[in-house]
């Protein structure tokens, strides 16, 4: 299965596993298996972790709160919803994926769903100061995925270029076209 893996943070990509929020809901986690493997996809982990039947459950709570403190973080001033900032932080304080350096010289990351999610949910915590990236949401109004933009003057407007930015391109594109074609 291939998950966007494109935000900048590990939790904004947790979030985009809902895709479409506000029309058709595509669902991309059905089964805990599906979290196991977005969870070696983003990199957290180097092999799926054995779920069991409260890891779906669980991973999307943890999704969905995490949506909700983002989007406070983005379209409201004052304190972040209650509810959903307690349930982040508690799975942002559980055990965390162990970490080892490898002979060949690359890391190797193992634990739990558990684990790997307490990483995403500790991804999460760091978007209330995201250094010099700004916080924002797609321009594609029918996307929903939050995104860091790194770029120089902060000036990106998709989620990924190869969706929802060549979307956008193609039609401004048709539109010139029929502009022209009418003159």
């Amino acid at each position: 299965m291939a998950f966007a893996i494109s935000s900048g943070n590990l939790a904004l990509d947790f979030v985009a596993t809902l895709g479409e929020r506000r029309d058709t809901r595509t669902e991309h986690l059905h089964e805990g298996a599906d979290v196991a493997a977005w969870l070696v996809e983003a990199g957290v982990l180097d092999a799926a972790p054995e779920t069991d039947e409260r890891t779906l459950a669980e991973a999307v709570a943890l999704r969905e709160a995490l949506f909700a403190v983002v989007e406070a973080l983005l379209d409201a001033d004052g304190d972040l919803p209650r509810a959903p900032l307690e349930l982040v932080n508690a799975a942002a304080a559980g055990p965390v994926p162990e970490v080892a350096l490898r002979p060949d010289r690359r890391l190797a990351r193992s634990g739990s769903w558990r684990a790997g999610l307490s990483a995403v949910a500790r991804d999460g915590l760091a978007l209330v100061d995201p250094g010099d990236a700004e916080l924002k949401w797609c321009a594609d109004p029918v996307c929903t995925h939050p995104f860091l933009d790194r770029s120089r003057g902060h000036r990106r407007r998709w989620c990924e270029m190869s969706g929802c930015g060549d979307r956008a391109k193609a039609a401004a594109y048709r539109a010139r076209r029929r502009a022209q074609a009418d003159v």
